[in-house]
């Protein structure tokens, strides 16, 4: 590809991807609840998520999806109503994401159910899809072969996706830890709660 366009693309992504959304929020929940460490599986099924979107916007399932949106109907209110679930968990200081007062009850945390997290999140949210569909084009040249060039591309949206997801995860860890200093434990909880279910309900209206 040529370096100019790559050197347009990075930049443009990355305020997009670091913008406030649905998984930059999950991210700032689960590392301010879990730690860092361990939200790195919800990132890892986020990514396969925005990496298969991102394929299939340029190969067009994007515009199929988008004009027939009741093809997310299912999927979107499911994933919806499973982050409100867990969030009404975590408010009431129950569940695998919520923080015991006492640290040494914390529970272990399923991998694949966090992965499951992220991957819905991903693909579940009709405005990623329609700004992938509307992003990446531009940046496909048709005379040039397109297996290349879409490696290039989701491999700058893959690496970016991630450092951004890190950063929300580092900030809510440092928040967690800030109000552990305290003992307001219940507050962590409460908060991660809130934003959970926001997350859920913004999953399931958008």
């Amino acid at each position: 590809m040529d370096l100019t366009v790559i050197a347009l693309f990075i930049p443009t992504f990355f305020l997009v991807s670091i913008t406030p959304g649905m998984c930059m929020t999950l991210s700032l929940t689960l590392g301010m609840t879990i730690g860092v460490r361990r939200s790195m599986h919800m990132m890892w099924g986020e990514l396969i998520g925005v990496g298969l979107v991102a394929i299939a916007s340029v190969v067009g399932v994007a515009a199929v999806m988008l004009n027939y949106p009741m093809l997310f109907v299912v999927l979107k209110y499911a994933g919806g109503a499973y982050l409100i679930y867990l969030g009404i968990q975590m408010w009431q200081s129950k569940g695998q994401l919520a923080i015991p007062e006492n640290p040494e009850e914390l529970p272990e945390k399923s991998p694949t159910a966090l992965a499951s997290q992220g991957f819905i999140t991903a693909i579940a949210n009709p405005k990623g899809w329609a700004f992938m569909a509307s992003l990446l084009p531009p940046f496909i040249d048709a005379a040039k072969p397109m297996a290349e060039q879409m490696g290039v591309l989701v491999s700058i949206i893959l690496i970016t996706e991630f450092l951004c997801l890190m950063l929300y995860a580092s900030g809510g860890k440092t928040l967690g830890h800030l109000l552990q200093k305290s003992s307001n434990v219940k507050v962590i909880n409460r908060i991660g709660g809130t934003t959970m279910m926001g997350v859920g309900a913004w999953l399931a209206k958008s």
